[in-house]
């Protein structure tokens, strides 16, 4: 039976390649299934309410990565510490991540709200919102603020209900929600006509309901891992190690978030607010495909945290190299279909010829390095995973802050001195911040390059 004992001794005897399979494919799933909830969105925005509405949620996004950011500093770090000690057998420190990672996630979620009511419409402004658009901003965020929680909630739960073994329904818990947010996207904005606040209570209810059923899993003393009465008291060292591993993914978002407040700055000056909309398609579209490389980092964080604490190198090199080709495989997929259909891409979200005719460039340029990306990616959730978090701090933040931050000023500067579109130097800033960063992730891999060989001493 899937999350059994035998299951989880699985991690460290069963092949490497079924073994990613069987745990990426369900987290795959799961992240395709979390992209549904933001292209759904902008789908069912952009057909039925139009372009202006599309780049007021295009403006939400980086606050809604905050508060993402603030969720996986508890649940990331939660996840991948619960796979280590479980390949160290120990169940009740696992017990006691979970009950600490649940009331820790309640205290920042409880913060975060009361901060992001207080300073919504400040906030807004501050990540390009203009008069046309910020009255969508604020009437989706209003909203969507408790399904937000309830989202941190849902996925830092369904993280540690894969990383005690059972990988198929963390996926079943998200693609319920999933369906349900579809199906309540259409019936608020095409049936009951609520506008942009018909999407946001579709998120809200879809995600209240997918945390209950995953609170449920956890309920269940047949859980391998299960909520104990021990486990609710909390304990400052476990606080420690979940955020040292989880400071990476956190500084990430956070980063993402900054960089994308930054770049609708720029969009907004060379292109205006149909530029910003046409860049929050695009990245819809880049976003899936980077959620489909996470998801396959997903999977193989369990089972590199396992055999990390079980001291056995060979077979955590092995995960390293299989995840690595898979992702930069998918990489080179993403970048076809964008570069070749995106015509069709952009037109699934809005009708609007000047909306399309900025984004199908957008599109292309953002995408076009997406094998570099899966590389940096793939390098970041790695050390993520075996407790290196600083090594991967500095590698997830190389590509959206080190470079990216810079070039998006310096590049259409130096475009528009010479007579040029400052709109596509913003997009090729993208392109070299890609570049720039993989090379600095391939630097920092040759330099951990030892962790291997330090493993495998203990081991033996």
């Amino acid at each position: 039976m899937e999350g059994t004992i035998d299951k989880t001794k699985e991690l460290a005897t069963g092949d490497i390649r079924h073994l990613l399979w069987v745990y990426a494919l369900p987290a795959v799933v799961s992240q395709i299934i979390a992209s549904i909830y933001n292209i759904a969105d902008r789908m069912f925005i952009g057909n039925g309410i139009g372009p202006l509405a599309i780049a007021g949620l295009a403006i939400t996004m980086p606050v809604m990565n905050i508060i993402h950011a603030f969720g996986s500093l508890i649940g990331a770090g939660s996840a991948a510490r619960m796979s280590i000690v479980l390949g160290k057998r120990d169940k009740e420190w696992a017990e006691n991540i979970l009950g600490n990672s649940f009331i820790y996630t309640f205290i920042l979620g409880g913060i975060v709200m009361f901060f992001g009511y207080m300073f919504m419409s400040s906030i807004l402004r501050k990540f390009g919102a203009t008069d046309d658009t910020v009255s969508y901003a604020l009437e989706y965020m209003r909203i969507v603020m408790p399904g937000m929680f309830m989202t941190t909630l849902t996925f830092n739960l369904v993280g540690l209900i894969r990383s005690s073994g059972y990988p198929v329904k963390s996926m079943f818990i998200l693609a319920g929600g999933a369906i349900l947010n579809i199906i309540l996207d259409s019936i608020f904005i095409f049936v009951f006509k609520t506008g942009i606040g018909g999407a946001a209570w579709a998120t809200t209810i879809s995600m209240t309901v997918s945390s209950i059923a995953a609170i449920i899993h956890f309920v269940n003393p047949k859980s391998f891992i299960h909520f104990r009465r021990h486990a609710w008291r909390l304990k400052g060292y476990i606080l420690k190690n979940i955020l040292l591993i989880g400071m990476s993914p956190f500084l990430m978002n956070v980063a993402a978030a900054g960089v994308v407040a930054i770049l609708n700055t720029q969009i907004l000056r060379y292109g205006g607010d149909y530029a910003v909309g046409a860049y929050g398609i695009s990245n819809s579209f880049v976003l899936l495909f980077i959620l489909l490389i996470v998801g396959i980092c997903m999977g193989m964080q369990p089972i590199a945290g396992y055999n990390y604490g079980a001291g056995l190198s060979l077979r955590l090199k092995e995960v390293y190299k299989l995840t690595m080709k898979w992702n930069v495989a998918i990489g080179i997929v993403g970048a076809l279909i964008a570069c070749v259909f995106p015509y069709y891409i952009v037109r699934a979200f809005t009708d609007d010829a000047t909306t399309i005719a900025i984004a199908i460039p957008c599109l292309r340029m953002l995408i076009v390095m997406a094998p570099f990306i899966a590389f940096t990616i793939t390098n970041s959730n790695f050390f993520q995973s075996i407790d290196k978090p600083w090594i991967a701090i500095v590698t997830s933040l190389s590509r959206q802050v080190i470079f990216l931050v810079p070039l998006c000023y310096i590049v259409p500067s130096i475009i528009t001195k010479h007579g040029g579109d400052g709109l596509m130097g913003v997009w090729a800033s993208c392109m070299i911040s890609d570049i720039c960063g993989a090379a600095l992730a391939a630097i920092l891999l040759f330099s951990q390059r030892k962790v291997f060989r330090e493993i495998e001493t203990v081991q033996n």
